[in-house]
């Protein structure tokens, strides 16, 4: 299989198990026991959940990855980070989401994931934890792009709360993915080293 779509295969499981966790959280109401065929709402309200939060978590990484791939190839830097910065502009204008903050704060979140996608596509491995393993060649270093990228994520979350407004609902969503995507890194990190 081509390192990129491995990369992007990973990636998008995350998101999943990410998503997947946030909503596994959440409690049963008693609606869901009392109203016949409540579970098939729920069922497919997870689907669109699951769905859109997979869709938002992955376009900066596709973007990142072929940002990756092209400066893998030889493509000048200016140029692809001009391309990218110009589709993530875009995206955010079609999610009502533009300001100079929030496409600032995913670019750096977005400069750090090219560089990280670059260090596995320059390795061998038959996995992306065995490119990671090989990339980062110890627990700590790879711990330290992951602290790295969490606080860019952080960035953008709360430029995304200055655009949005801080509603508690809305903050509690970003918490618990926050929570749940310091797990899973966190058992990456176990998995690989």
């Amino acid at each position: 299989m081509e390192k990129h779509k491995m990369i992007l295969m990973a990636e998008e499981k995350m998101a999943r198990e990410v998503t997947l966790g946030v909503i596994v959280t959440r409690p049963l109401t008693v609606w869901h026991y009392i109203i016949p065929g409540m579970f098939i709402i729920d069922f497919l309200r997870r689907g669109s959940a699951l769905r859109k939060y997979t869709d938002h978590f992955m376009f900066p990484r596709k973007l990142a990855v072929d940002a990756a791939q092209a400066l893998a190839q030889g493509e000048d830097q200016v140029d692809v980070f001009e391309h990218t910065e110009n589709e993530t502009r875009a995206w955010l204008n079609s999610l009502d989401l533009y300001t100079p903050g929030l496409l600032q704060a995913q670019m750096g979140a977005i400069k750090l994931l090219v560089d990280h996608y670059g260090k596995l596509l320059k390795e061998e491995g038959y996995s992306v934890y065995a490119l990671m393993k090989a990339a980062y060649q110890n627990r700590e270093n790879l711990r330290d792009f992951f602290d790295e990228l969490t606080a860019a994520e952080a960035e953008v979350d709360r430029e995304l709360l200055a655009k949005t407004g801080e509603s508690d609902k809305l903050k509690a969503k970003i918490l618990a993915e926050q929570n749940q995507l310091e797990e899973r890194r966190g058992k990456i990190i176990e998995e690989v080293f």
